[in-house]
């Protein structure tokens, strides 16, 4: 439930797990392993774009960390909060979507019934394993999917493992 993760998955956005961890070692190594709103915030748009911050993504964070500064996001109280409640207070900070509180969700809060239609990975894993068409819309899998509730994260990790076995990823 921590602001570093929340980073760590900004930084995910729209671009490979490997570019992501790039940017997120070099942001550790920039704030020497102490990653807080307050840190984050000394740091300048050009020492942000040493660590492979976009223009977009150090406005991002930054809009993070003044939420959680002014107490408008208040992560601490997450493991108490709904699904919905939580998805509602972090929408409301520009930058962050569905997807990232999708994946925030299910990995920082381990929560079980979520399946993020927003990732492309997911959704060609699901294509691939179901023999779909490529072009088959999100309606197409978010239907496959409600057949694995109350479990869809646990389906999700499936799915991506099946993804990055038949892609030969490695991290």
């Amino acid at each position: 439930m921590s602001f570093e993760t929340l980073i760590h998955i900004i930084l995910e956005q729209q671009v490979s797990l490997a570019s992501a961890r790039a940017a997120m070692d070099r942001l550790k190594d920039r704030l020497r392993n102490k990653i807080t709103p307050d840190r984050l915030l000394t740091l300048t748009d050009t020492e942000l774009k040493s660590c492979y911050f976009s223009r977009q993504k150090t406005a991002y964070a930054r809009n993070l960390a003044t939420a959680v500064l002014d107490k408008t996001v208040q992560l601490k109280k997450y493991p108490e909060m709904s699904n919905e409640t939580i998805r509602g207070e972090l929408t409301a900070v520009k930058g962050i979507g569905n997807w990232t509180v999708d994946i925030f969700l299910m990995m920082a809060l381990h929560r079980t019934d979520l399946f993020p239609l927003g990732d492309i990975a997911l959704l060609n894993s699901v294509r691939h394993l179901r023999a779909l068409p490529a072009n088959s819309p999100k309606e197409t899998i978010a239907m496959i999917a409600e057949e694995w509730k109350p479990l869809r994260t646990i389906a999700a990790y499936y799915c991506w493992h099946a993804y990055i076995c038949r892609k030969g990823l490695r991290f």
